[in-house]
Formats: structure tokens, C-alpha cells, sequence
């Protein structure tokens, strides 16, 4: 009954007129953004992340904006998979095998229907997961002292393997220019470190500074390089004549792949590929020799696409309730309050009741505003894909450093973004992930109070980093995190290209 009180606060502030607005903006917008190739919702975020410093949002309407950015990408993300055959982000990837095979067919429509309610689906049934484990979680962390706190920040970092999916080294190296990140300013003693003398160091490297350059401003420079010239056109959508029948069809696919979607989410590391694949891997065991997996099964689009829509609401619950984001998207998040002076984890939800819930009640308005808009106005998102970038370019990097330069008036904030840019363009040319150096930015320092709490109250005795036994369960999961992806990830990712090229 406590949770249900706190909902109904929840959906006060969601419903609000300038929140639902602000949620409705955020919904077309990153409906956008994962309908162009390759720009994904982590980059979506973060190029949006200045528009709400912009505008001077509170903190519970720039969360539900970019929540619902979030969101709408995830449903983005299908349109140039099915259209193109070019999946709008990794998560999508499966969406490809049977989507385009239907659009091929001349029901493009009915696979970019049949996708937007398997979208809705996944995350709603992911946001009630949300609702009823969230507060769980909460609490069973209020248990947590210094030592637990690190071995969780350790544990974080050490499912980075799953949530990036590239090399262990390069992912190892990219934490740790994070943490080298996380320590310039001053100390908690006082010493200052890494600042050069230069004054604007003193408070540390600014979260969204960071984040917008990486991110963004990378994305761009890649965007100039590789695709400036004229956008490619989609395959015609027919006129929509998807039946009662079909839509009944698909619904126990995409009940299947909702649940599958938030176990990946809620795990460490798993994230939204994982999500995916396993809804459609479900799909062609349930449905056996009776499909056409491959060649336009409905549930081949259904399945996938709400595992990785379930998966994406799935990873807010250990940003939310443990302050260590599940996804990349969710590290953007995570800097986004840790910047407005909110700290993520147990707590928030006591000190920061009605962000927390307005934000959960969102989500569930943002599945219905999202399902209103995929299937009515789809063919608004369909021609974005036929809109050169070089038109896209000018307003999203007027956004970034009109956003950036909002903040804090210093032309200096602006030449740092630039320089973060610059750097993020060369670490991805060298394939080295932007996720592992967000995390060491973010949980560095608090990852650093905590080691030193643990060591002051030990008089120095490191055994007390896992002297409880949940610092020891944390632990030997972060380890078994650690090992695991190395170990699942090629296996998954054969499968996946498997699985596409016998689509083929």
C-alpha cells in the first residue's frame, strides 16, 4: 500500500501540464534519434542533456524528458532495421532478421506496427517490474556501509565487459582514464591533484562537460567524416491493414520477451543485447517448425523488440536504487542527477520520493504517449531517414554549446567540451568504449570516500573491504561479473551474426 501511495504522488507530478509536455517533446525526439543509424539513445541523451540546462528545468522534468528520450529511442531504433536493414543501434540488431524480410514483402507497415506494440508492451511490463522491485531494492541497500558500498562500485565496474561488449583490455584502460578523470581538483583532504594551477580544475572535471563532449561532440566529428553526404532513402511504407487477429498473435511473444527484457536489464552488464537476442532465441524454441523465423515472422520482430524495450526500463532500477547505472544510457542519467545535486541509491527514494516516482509514473504515460505516436505518425519518423545530415549537423551542435555554455557563463566550459570531443573521436577510432571512463568519472570520487571511510574505521586493516558477508557476496559477484562476459559474449555474438547472415 506505501508504494501505491507513492505512485499516485507519482502520477501528481508526472501529469503535471508542463511534465507531460516536456515527456511528449521527449518521446518525438527520441523517436528521432533511434530512427537515424548508429546515433543510439546514450548519444541521444547526451546531446539532449543541454537542452535542459537550457531551459532551466527542474530536476524532475529534465529526468522525464530524457527518460522519455530514452524510451522513444529504444522504439527508434527499429524504423531503419526494418526500412534499411541497418539497425539503429546494437540492441535492434535482431529486429533485422525478420523485420526487413516483411517490409521486403510489402508489409512494412505491419512490421513497424507489430514492433511498436511489442515496444509498449516490454516496457510496461518492465516499468510494473520497475514499481514492485525498485522499493525492494531500496531497502535492502539501506544495509550497506562503506565496504559494501565499494565492493558494489568494484562490482559495477566490473560488469563493464557486458555492457560494452568490446575488448577487456581497452575496457580495463578506459575505467581507469575514468578514475584518473575522477581525481583531478581538490581532495577531501585538501591537496590538490592533476589541476596545473589552472583555477577552473579546482571543483574537478564537470560530469556533463564530459559526457556532451564524449558523447556528442564525438559523435559528431564522426558524423562529419562519414556521413555528410545525402541521407539514404527507405523502403515505401505501405498503408497499415494489420488485423485483431495478428496483433492477438504476437502478444504472448511479447509478454515472453517483456520479461526476459527486464531480468537482462535488472543484471549488471547484461543490458538490452542480451535482451534481445534471448527474445528472439525464446521465440524460435516456442514456435518451433511452425515459424518462418528468417524469411517475415511477425513474432521474429515482436520478441526481440520488447526484450530490448523491457531491458532499457529493467536497467533504471540499479541506477535508481544502487546509484550504478545498468546500461550506458542510464551512466548518462546518472550524471545528469549527480550534476543537479541529487545522489542516486537508496536513499533518493526517501529524500527525493517525488523525483523518484514522477519519474516511474512517466514511464508508464511515456509506453502509451510512445504507442500513440509510433503507429499514427510513423511516416514523419520514415522521411527523417531521408534527411541529409549535414542539415541535422547545425542544429544539434548549437543545442550542445548554447546547453553547455547555460551552465556556467565560462567560455572555458566550451573549449574543455571541444577538447573532450576531440579526445572521445580519437579513443573511439581506437575502438575504446566511452561507457568505462563515464563510470570512473561518476563513481569515482564516491568510490574514493568510501575506500577511505572502510580504511579510517580499520585504522588501516584492508581485510575490512570484505569482512562482512555481503561485502563478500558482493565481491566474488563482481568477480564471477568480471570473468563471465569474456566468456558469454563471443559465444553470443557468433550466434547473433549467425543468425543474421542465415537471415540472408
Amino acid at each position: 500500500m506505501e508504494t501505491l501511495g507513492y505512485l499516485i504522488d507519482g502520477f501528481g507530478v508526472a501529469l503535471a501540464p508542463h511534465n507531460l509536455m516536456f515527456a511528449l517533446i521527449g518521446a518525438f525526439l527520441g523517436t528521432l534519434i533511434g530512427a537515424l543509424p548508429g546515433l543510439g539513445p546514450a548519444n541521444g541523451v547526451a546531446i539532449l542533456i543541454p537542452l535542459a540546462f537550457t531551459l532551466g528545468l527542474p530536476p524532475e522534468t529534465a529526468l522525464i524528458m530524457l527518460t522519455s528520450v530514452y524510451a522513444g529511442a529504444m522504439y527508434g531504433g527499429r524504423i531503419s532495421s526494418i526500412l534499411l536493414n541497418i539497425p539503429g543501434d546494437e540492441p535492434a540488431m535482431m529486429t533485422c532478421l525478420d523485420g526487413y524480410p516483411m517490409a521486403q514483402k510489402g508489409k512494412a507497415a505491419e512490421a513497424l506496427a507489430i514492433s511498436a506494440i511489442a515496444s509498449f508492451m516490454g516496457s510496461l511490463i518492465a516499468t510494473i517490474g520497475l514499481i514492485l522491485l525498485a522499493p525492494l531494492l531500496a531497502k535492502f541497500a539501506l544495509t550497506f556501509g562503506p565496504a559494501e558500498y565499494f565492493a558494489l562500485f568494484v562490482l559495477a565496474f566490473a560488469t563493464l565487459g557486458g555492457i560494452t561488449g568490446k575488448n577487456p583490455i581497452k575496457t580495463v584502460l578506459a575505467a581507469a582514464l575514468g578514475l584518473m578523470i575522477a581525481t583531478v581538483g581538490i581532495d577531501s583532504t585538501g591537496t590538490q591533484r592533476y589541476t596545473f594551477g589552472v583555477l577552473e580544475l579546482y571543483e574537478g572535471v564537470d560530469f556533463i562537460i564530459a559526457i556532451v563532449g564524449l558523447f556528442a561532440i564525438s559523435e559528431l566529428l564522426f558524423f562529419i567524416e562519414d556521413r555528410a553526404g545525402s541521407g539514404k532513402g527507405p523502403m515505401k511504407v505501405n498503408k497499415l491493414t494489420l488485423s485483431f487477429k495478428e496483433v492477438r498473435e504476437i502478444m504472448p511473444s511479447s509478454i515472453r520477451g517483456g520479461i526476459l527484457g527486464f531480468i537482462a536489464g535488472v543484471l549488471p552488464g547484461a543490458g538490452a543485447s542480451l535482451g534481445s537476442f534471448i527474445g528472439y532465441t525464446l521465440e524460435k524454441k516456442v514456435v518451433g517448425k511452425k515459424g518462418y523465423f528468417g524469411e517475415g515472422d511477425p513474432r521474429g520482430v515482436a520478441g526481440p523488440e520488447a526484450g530490448n524495450n523491457g531491458a532499457s526500463s529493467g536497467a533504471l532500477v540499479p541506477m535508481l536504487t544502487l546509484g550504478v547505472p545498468g546500461s550506458g544510457t542510464t551512466a548518462v542519467l546518472l550524471a545528469l542527477l549527480i550534476s543537479m545535486n541529487i545522489t542516486p541509491g537508496p536513499l533518493m527514494f526517501t529524500q527525493n520520493a517525488d523525483i523518484v516516482w514522477g519519474v516511474i509514473a512517466a514511464l508508464l504515460i511515456g509506453n502509451f504517449l510512445l504507442l500513440l505516436l509510433n503507429i499514427p505518425l510513423v511516416g514523419i519518423f520514415v522521411k527523417l531517414l531521408s534527411v541529409p545530415p549535414k542539415y541535422l549537423l547545425p542544429i544539434v551542435t548549437m543545442v550542445a554549446f548554447v546547453g553547455i555554455y547555460s551552465i556556467s557563463n565560462s567560455a572555458f566550459d566550451l573549449y574543455f567540451m571541444v577538447a573532450f570531443g576531440v579526445f572521445g573521436y580519437f579513443l573511439r577510432k581506437l575502438e575504446i568504449p566511452m561507457v568505462p571512463i563515464i563510470l570512473g568519472l561518476l563513481l569515482g570520487p564516491e568510490m574514493e570516500k568510501n575506500l577511505r571511510h572502510t580504511l579510517d574505521i580499520a585504522d588501516g586493516d584492508w581485510t575490512a573491504l570484505w569482512g562482512s558477508g555481503l561485502a563478500i557476496g558482493l565481491w566474488v559477484v563482481a568477480f564471477v561479473g568480471l570473468v563471465l562476459p569474456y566468456i558469454v559474449g563471443p559465444i553470443l555474438r557468433r550466434r547473433m551474426n549467425a543468425a543474421q547472415q542465415g537471415a540472408e
